[in-house]
């Protein structure tokens, strides 16, 4: 069903580090790489949600799928999952390894983070990560079968799909000067 997406992840940065943070987008045509698109949003800032839709605007009108690797970019900007939907017309496909710890998280958000309580009501509205194809999805705009076919589709080696594990790589390139292969 879906065979064009975008993948968006950030870049490694300092954890005593209060800026903006790169972001890339690789968009995809089921395994091959079409597009790179890079932008930026705040650390623990309130701008990402903006900054995803702006870059999947200036991407391929062929989109189909939003892929996202944690509902987070740059510490704690927490994407805003049905207003990105609602902004990009798109399906949205929050990708991780693992169930994230919630009850850390929610404790991280409203004890140290500014804005954490509405980041916080952020996850809560996105609803629980579900397993799905060997990793755990949050999803809008889709089925959890066509989350798993969209997995299917994108993945060529491991259980992180292409458009996630190449921006990841670019990302870390961009900052570090240099990319390793392995996990995404």
């Amino acid at each position: 069903m879906f065979a064009h997406a975008i993948g968006f992840d950030d870049a490694p940065f300092d954890r005593a580090h209060r800026g903006n943070v790169p972001v890339i987008g690789a968009v995809y045509a089921r395994t091959t790489l079409h597009a790179v698109v890079r932008g930026h949003v705040r650390r623990d800032g309130r701008n990402s949600t903006a900054e995803l839709a702006r870059l999947v605007a200036l991407s391929p009108e062929h989109l189909q799928l939003v892929l996202l690797q944690g509902i987070a970019l740059a510490g704690f900007n927490v994407v805003d999952l049905p207003g990105l939907h609602v902004a990009t017309g798109l399906p949205v496909l929050v990708v991780a390894r693992k169930a994230p710890d919630l009850d850390r998280i929610r404790a991280a958000l409203l004890s140290r983070v500014p804005g954490g309580a509405r980041k916080w009501r952020l996850i809560e509205a996105a609803g629980p990560m579900e397993p799905c194809g060997g990793v755990y999805v949050q999803r809008v705009g889709l089925t959890l079968a066509q989350a798993e076919a969209a997995l299917h589709t994108f993945t060529v080696t491991g259980r992180v799909p292409e458009p996630l594990r190449a921006p990841h790589l670019i990302a870390r390139a961009l900052v570090q000067g240099h990319s390793r292969g392995g996990r995404a």
